[in-house]
């Protein structure tokens, strides 16, 4: 019998073969789909018939369309054109030819506008950071106040600086704004606004200048966060009326132990000026700590408190609540052996004898290595900053400043001169800070420069002045003087605030450098503009 040969099948149905098939099919269906999206597109685009371009909406054909009857009573009173189409706020020569009266809306971006621009158009020599919206100055209706933020040009410190000024502003018949007048450094009142701390690049709290300062005392919330807090205080001792740079060295050596210990320091704000810095040349007592020093930087960034009110609270609850006192009577007593002090309130008390009676000898030795003093906490006077900002202000932030100690040796002013000469160009604003009580003393640099001093700007601690007010109102109403330490500061700003170098290749740090030697005529010359920093000495 013959045997019959084996069905054989496609290549198509081998299993082996299955997987290619089935891949190849997907792919021919996605194309057949590419195929007819292509073919529908091309459909409606063939009979696609766009409207008029001119006038694409059936609502400007509706109203171009007259639905009256076509009889001889009159119609519209006019035709339509083509500013009938213009929104209410576009401009043109048609509809813009009258303006109508009344007083200056501040919020209007366009007035917002021409602030800024007039501003940027007047201070070529600072850069600006922020505008703060216009703010209406009352019963004037042609004024609005401004604030901005700001650095002078080329600057290297972290800090900012605050202006706010009145603009004058009129308006043209066909609406348009242009800035009449721009006032005085801080004259916008209306713009100006509670300070806020703000960060520099690598995040440090840097000052603002400028802005409403607040120096109220901090005080305890409630009886029983008062009754669990841990104090620090300093009482006694041979600091009072030092020199201020004395009482910087004490004092910050009390808060960098409170820091330490993690303490809020009770601290006493009246101050004992030195005879040094008054004009009566004795020791005067009174003053308050808030009149030199940033006390709102400092309660913001440390925890302190005003002995007064923290002893009113003691005395009402440490009684009640069992509160103890940890008393330490020899500096020697390091605050590392402080640390496992348990009782509310460590007293350091300081006897009769100097100088062992220093506050600041606690801070050293040993202890050296472990407080450091935060100088970081120790601002100007926020008014006196501004007195800084505004005398730079009035000299458009392009000027130089030497700071002169006028020494045995110094007859006359040939050396100094001859110091500036290829330092600073003739007819630049020079700010001449100096010990010299004379002026006449600095009459030749009139020749040359537009020459400046503190007492030029004395308007700004006047009665009149913004420092004056606020002085007052911080006193209890009592006048404060401008006294010598406060010119020591301001004088002090135009070498302090920027890190100028010395001839040694060494920079202006701190206090420390305010003092010159006496026995030579030394200068140090700022270039605000180029900040350039150049020392010379000259015997």
């Amino acid at each position: 019998m013959q045997r019959r040969a084996p069905l054989s099948r496609p290549v198509s149905f081998i299993p082996e073969n299955l997987g290619q098939n089935a891949l190849q099919l997907i792919s021919n269906f996605r194309f057949a789909l590419f195929l007819v999206g292509v073919l529908v597109f091309a459909i409606i685009a063939a009979t696609y018939h766009p409207g008029d371009t001119l006038y694409p909406s059936p609502m400007i054909t509706s109203f171009l369309t007259s639905t009256s009857n076509s009889t001889f009573r009159s119609d519209d009173p006019a035709a339509h054109s083509g500013e009938d189409f213009l929104s209410p706020n576009s401009s043109s020569d048609a509809s813009s030819t009258f303006c109508a009266d009344g007083p200056i809306d501040c919020s209007d971006p366009e007035v917002f506008h021409t602030m800024m621009r007039a501003a940027i158009e007047m201070f070529p020599n600072i850069h600006f950071y922020r505008f703060g919206k216009p703010a209406l100055v009352a019963g004037d209706g042609k004024s609005c106040d401004m604030a901005w933020r700001f650095r002078p040009e080329e600057t290297k410190p972290a800090g900012f600086y605050k202006d706010y000024r009145r603009f004058e502003i009129s308006r043209s018949a066909n609406c348009t704004y242009s800035v009449v007048k721009i006032g005085d450094y801080h004259t916008g009142i209306n713009a100006r606004k509670k300070r806020k701390q703000t960060e520099s690049g690598d995040g440090v709290v840097v000052p603002a200048v400028g802005g409403t300062v607040n120096g109220s005392l901090p005080a305890v919330d409630s009886h029983a966060k008062f009754s669990t807090g841990k104090y620090l205080i300093y009482t006694s001792g041979g600091d009072r009326c030092k020199s201020m740079k004395h009482y910087l060295w004490s004092f910050l050596c009390a808060v960098g132990e409170a820091q330490h210990l993690n303490r809020t320091l009770v601290m006493d704000l009246s101050i004992c000026l030195n005879s040094m810095y008054s004009s009566s040349n004795q020791d005067e007592e009174g003053k308050d700590f808030r009149f030199y020093f940033d006390f709102e930087h400092l309660r913001d960034s440390a925890s302190v408190l005003d002995q007064r009110q923290f002893w009113a609270d003691w005395e009402k609850w440490q009684a009640k609540d069992k509160l103890k006192l940890y008393l330490v009577e020899d500096f020697n007593v390091t605050p590392m052996k402080l640390a496992g002090v348990r009782d509310s309130l460590i007293m350091r008390k300081f006897g009769a004898v100097e100088p062992d009676n220093y506050w600041y000898r606690v801070c050293e030795g040993e202890t050296e290595s472990v407080i450091q003093r935060p100088w970081n906490l120790i601002w100007k006077c926020r008014r006196l900053r501004d007195i800084v900002s505004a005398i730079a202000s009035r000299m458009n932030w392009d000027f130089d400043a030497v700071h002169v100690a006028r020494g045995k040796k110094a007859k006359h002013t040939d050396a100094l001169i001859s110091t500036l000469r290829d330092k600073i160009d003739d007819g630049r604003h020079l700010y001449v800070a100096a010990d010299e009580p004379n002026a006449a003393f600095f009459d030749a640099l009139k020749e040359r420069y537009r020459t400046h001093f503190l007492d030029d700007f004395s308007d700004l601690w006047g009665e009149d002045s913004e420092w004056y007010l606020e002085m007052m109102k911080l006193n209890s109403g009592v006048p404060v003087e401008f006294d010598g330490y406060m010119r020591v500061e301001v004088d002090a700003a135009w070498k302090l605030n920027r890190r100028f170098p010395k001839e040694d290749g060494s920079y202006w740090s701190d206090e420390s450098d305010i003092v010159s030697k006496r026995t030579s005529l030394s200068t140090c010359v700022a270039r605000t503009h180029g900040q350039v920093g150049k020392v010379a000495a000259v015997g």
